[in-house]
């Protein structure tokens, strides 16, 4: 009994080294700042290493505990919480590092971009996250999200559009280059 459980932890534990640093990204660009970022991520494997051996045996772990994360964002959000991406005064954070192949890395300014992602209402910025910052599928996304797949375009493509509508984030993309 106690080989199966230390087995398990190992496993736990092997899981949330491999996978903190894009669960922080993602719950960062979710809530907005690092120590609410910090604060979903723990939380979410508090929920999923009391289900690990039911967890750690699905196909896919790490969609289970995005959907964990999603879900507990969402309920912060449903109790009108504030969420702020662009403190006024960032001084005492620690930034986010971006992974070397991240695209978003590539725009010169990621405050700007922040800025306008915290403009978008939570489930248009969930999506815009998940699709283009995780890179995941549709029906990934709607999975994560509890939603239908055309419930993601959606959210989506009025995400992206409100992006595109911001001038200085156009300008920004427009002069490095990128469409």
């Amino acid at each position: 009994m106690g080989d199966r459980k230390q087995a398990r932890d190992e496993e736990f534990q092997s899981f949330v080294i491999g996978r903190w640093p894009r669960l922080m990204r993602t719950a960062f660009l979710l809530a907005g700042e690092q120590h609410a970022a910090e604060d979903l991520v723990q939380s979410t494997l508090e929920q999923v290493y009391v289900a690990w051996r039911r967890v750690g045996a699905a196909d896919d772990p790490e969609a289970y505990v995005r959907r964990v994360m999603i879900n507990g964002h969402a309920r912060k959000h449903r109790r009108k919480l504030k969420e702020f991406l662009a403190p006024k005064d960032d001084s005492g954070l620690t930034h986010e590092l971006p992974d070397s192949g991240d695209r978003i890395a590539q725009a010169d300014d990621r405050s700007a971009l922040l800025k306008a992602l915290a403009q978008l209402p939570a489930r248009q910025r969930e999506a815009v996250v998940l699709r283009y910052w995780e890179d995941l599928s549709e029906s990934q996304v709607a999975e994560a999200m509890g939603c239908s797949v055309g419930a993601v375009k959606s959210n989506a493509a009025k995400g992206i559009a409100k992006l595109r509508a911001i001038p200085g984030l156009a300008e920004m993309v427009t002069h490095g280059g990128r469409k």
